[in-house]
């Protein structure tokens, strides 16, 4: 007689959620990091206080699909640059979505930058998902 071996569901993609700089409120990456995984996300947190640099290269060595970044603290526009610049420079095609609220200037120059996309204050549960899916299949 054959028994079935249970099969490890394929994720959604692999996901690392940094907090850049000095932004030490993680407590929206952890509620994203339910929602995501919920939905069949793998996420990978990095901690607080992440530079730039240490976040690209985590992001290669974890392969992830797509990187969510937080900061609280208005740095955005600097930070996500900087990390946009280590991508490249590792030559890792990973998009960047930005977790938090953002002026509309900020939010067209670091569009312009290369940032995939932002999930803002009041979106739904689907809403961030499909950012994050559509992300991961650029």
């Amino acid at each position: 007689m054959l028994t079935s071996v249970p099969i490890a569901p394929a994720t959604a993609g692999r996901l690392l959620l940094a907090n850049l700089g000095l932004d030490g409120f993680d407590r929206g990456l952890k509620a994203l990091a339910r929602t995501l995984g919920d939905a069949g996300f793998e996420c990978i947190s990095t901690g607080l206080f992440q530079q730039p640099s240490a976040v690209a290269q985590a992001a290669v060595e974890e392969h992830a699909d797509a990187i969510a970044v937080s900061m609280p603290s208005g740095g955005h526009p600097t930070l996500v640059r900087m990390l946009i610049h280590e991508l490249w420079s590792r030559a890792a095609d990973i998009p960047v979505v930005i977790v938090g609220a953002l002026s509309g200037q900020d939010l067209a120059a670091l569009k312009a930058a290369g940032a995939a996309g932002v999930v803002g204050p009041g979106i739904s549960g689907s809403q961030t998902v499909a950012q994050f899916a559509s992300a991961v299949r650029h």
